[in-house]
């Protein structure tokens, strides 16, 4: 046999829900983790004193007792296993593994039996059902009635809230100074249930310290078992057995510095629930500390953590205490350097602005709402585009329980110093993108979960429409140009430079001078104008044509989408295009090459029904819209009227197209003198209609007088 027993999918029972987790049996502890918050609860070897094997609801379980009165429950294991484990047991616990059986008549008398912090209603010296007296919150009698109200628990789908028990009265040959049955109940029950009550004096008092969660001033008062908030308007009890964690962690400013208690279960105030409790400090604040104890208790108790007499800053003396009485550790940030040289991060969750801090073994983000992530529970993560400025960047985390956090305006100057530490600690990163490395631009070969092979209907009609786009503006585009070389002021020496015979001058005559590049921009620009831009015709669609077929994904969608409707009637459009998609990326491979063959037989059929149609003399264009109803001018002339022909000059001096020339520029030799008299002739034109005064070389002014 192995020097330890390892069991996953254990379920451990806290007050009434069912924690899941892995149990440990070795040598020397049993040890417990929960899965969802990390918590390891350790049970020492030495302290066992009775374990129990029964079955229960989720299988077969084990019941643990200790020497100190704790009960332990734990289920989850199959039937096979009880030998190994009673073995195990014999070996190194010296613990005997016993069956014990639970009574299952239903029935509601019986003996209730208090063994340490353990109520147990048997029927017949069998137990029925047992009750932690650890989870009983208040206990209240009544003349023959005892009713045991419960810590709630919200991790529970239903939670028991209390419980009532019938009392027989005395005898009536008891004396009077024997107590009544009722009040030895209650007193049993009290003696070990969780009930806080501030008996004595508080061993040290903190006054008016900063609460950001729950927000506000309180008096902290600190006591043996637990601590008491005390503010203005709501008081706070708090066990140190629900304390977590605890974290130290220094502010931006470098000025202020936080003090964040994890709980669990959380502190309630009607329907709001607190995971956190963190309080805000000034490193300037210093204080003298002495605590309502002699030396030699402080010393026996806590064994030079503490002294009596103590002083410094508050920050250091509230968690000094805290760290003794609660005795966990305390957590500080590890050796993350933001860019600005801070262990933090700025950045915004939900609707707030807060930090993050990488730390060792867990993000943690302060302060509204609080979130800690631990590195084992973190499925992924993924540097985004911010969504409103280049300047930032979102940093997305998402847990293995399918929860995404999103925390967004992150400085862009954050992301390598980020990137680095993400990787230094081997967290699976959704999409790497680009990466600067000393000055140069590399893209990471680890592409994790690519999009590439899911179908995407809406991004597919964009991917074409851009196309399209991309198409009819190729003759417009000019190449290696980026938008820092439009500069308005320049455009009349642009003009100049493209059409002027003496444009070779005008670049020398500049001072300071043009720099190369902008000089190679422009001679491409001048190349680019020798090229003739021919105008594209719109194809008009023959309505008399056989429709096109349509993909595998849409005849599927046409077959499926009563279906996907009839799962919750009501939805949208974009609703339902959207659940199609996700359906179509669910497919197998077998059930989509059935749709792809529907595909090709519609494809073949298609091309049979076009040929015969083109055979058969039909495949003309049918009239459009325009030519059944003329209105004055014909598309012709419209199409010429409004493509500018008035409007040549124009265009020469946007586009530079040698195919619309303006007037200036029909003729190079032109002098000064014949454009003079042309302008003249084009204001008079008002006044003549026929136009015969038009010098020839200025025919296409004409037909922009004429409009």
């Amino acid at each position: 046999m192995g020097d330890a027993l390892e069991f996953s999918d254990i379920y451990q029972e806290v007050k009434g829900s069912w924690n899941d987790g892995r149990l440990r049996f070795s040598k020397q502890h049993v040890v417990f983790k929960n899965i969802k918050t990390g918590k390891v609860d350790s049970i020492p070897a030495a302290e066992l004193s009775q374990a129990r094997w029964r079955r229960v609801c989720l299988g077969q379980g084990v019941k643990l007792t200790t020497s100190t009165g704790h009960s332990y429950r734990y289920d989850g294991f199959r039937e096979g296993d009880f030998e190994k484990i009673a073995e195990f047991f014999r070996a190194h616990y010296k613990v005997e593994l016993l069956e014990k059986d639970l009574c299952v008549k239903g029935w509601n008398w019986g003996a209730a039996n208090f063994s340490g912090p353990l109520l147990s209603f048997e029927v017949g010296d069998t137990p029925a059902f047992e009750i932690p007296l650890a989870s009983v919150s208040q206990c209240a009698t009544g003349k023959n009635e005892v009713t045991l109200e419960f810590h709630q628990n919200d991790e529970a789908e239903v939670s028991l809230m209390e419980v009532r028990f019938y009392v027989p009265p005395r005898d009536a040959t008891a004396t009077d100074e024997e107590p009544e049955p009722v009040e030895v109940f209650r007193d049993n029950v009290l003696s070990k249930a969780d009930v806080i009550q501030a008996t004595g004096d508080a061993l040290c008092v903190f006054r008016e310290l900063q609460c950001l969660t729950p927000r506000g001033r309180y008096d902290i008062r600190i006591y043996p078992s637990f601590l008491h908030l005390h503010g203005k308007t709501f008081d706070y009890k708090i066990p140190y057995t629900t304390v977590l964690r605890l974290f130290l962690l220094p502010h931006k400013d470098q000025r202020q510095i936080f003090f964040v208690v994890s709980l669990d279960p959380p502190i309630k105030q009607g329907q709001t629930r607190y995971h956190f409790l963190i309080l805000i400090f000034s490193k300037e604040e210093v204080l003298s500390l002495s605590l309502n104890m002699t030396e030699e208790e402080v010393e026996k108790r806590y064994e030079g953590k503490l002294s009596k007499n103590m002083s410094g800053p508050l920050y250091e003396m509230v968690s000094r205490v805290m760290k003794a009485l609660v005795n966990r550790k305390i957590t500080v940030p590890g050796n993350f350097l933001g860019h600005s040289g801070t262990q933090c991060i700025t950045c915004s969750f939900k609707a707030s602005s807060g930090l993050l801090y990488p730390l060792e073994r867990a993000f943690i983000y302060v302060h509204k709402p609080p979130v800690h992530l631990r590195f084992e529970e973190v499925s992924c993560v993924n540097f985004a585009r911010g969504t409103t400025t280049t300047r930032s960047f979102d940093f997305e985390i998402k847990t293995k329980q399918g929860n995404q956090f999103t925390f967004s305006s992150i400085e862009r100057e954050e992301y390598g110093k980020l990137f680095d530490f993400v990787t230094a600690k081997k967290l699976s990163i959704k999409n790497r993108g680009f990466k600067e490395v000393n000055g140069t631009k590399r893209k990471d070969d680890m592409m994790e979960d690519s999009d590439e092979d899911r179908h995407d209907a809406y991004l597919e009609r964009m991917k074409a429409e851009g196309k399209i786009r991309e198409e009819a503006n190729d003759s417009d585009d000019y190449e290696g140009e980026s938008d820092e070389s439009f500069n308005p002021g320049e455009e009349e020496d642009d003009i100049e430079e493209e059409y002027d015979s003496k444009a070779s001058a005008s670049d020398s005559s500049v001072e300071g001078g043009v720099s190369d590049r902008e000089t190679k921009k422009r001679a491409a620009r001048k190349a680019k104008v020798l090229k003739e831009r021919k105008p594209r015709e719109k194809k008009q669609k023959d309505g008399n044509a056989p429709k096109r077929p349509m993909s595998a994904y849409f005849l599927w969608l046409n077959a499926s989408r009563e279906a996907i409707k009839s799962e919750r009637p009501g939805m949208s459009v974009t609703e339902v295009s959207r659940r199609a998609g996700e359906m179509w990326r669910e497919l197998g491979k077998e059930q989509k090459e059935e749709w792809d063959v529907k595909a090709e037989e519609a494809k073949k059929a298609y091309e049979v029904a076009m040929r015969e149609y083109r055979e058969s003399g039909k495949g003309t264009s049918a009239p459009s819209k325009g030519e059944r109803k003329k209105k004055g001018w014909t598309r012709d002339e419209k199409k010429r009227r409004t493509s500018g022909e008035g409007k040549e000059g124009e265009r020469e001096r946007t586009t530079g197209n040698d195919s619309f020339k303006s007037r200036e520029f029909v003729s190079s030799d032109e002098s000064s003198s014949d454009r003079g008299e042309a302008k003249r002739k084009r204001k008079g034109s008002d006044k003549e209609e026929d136009g015969s005064s038009t010098p020839p070389s200025s025919e296409s002014g004409s037909d922009w007088m004429e409009q």
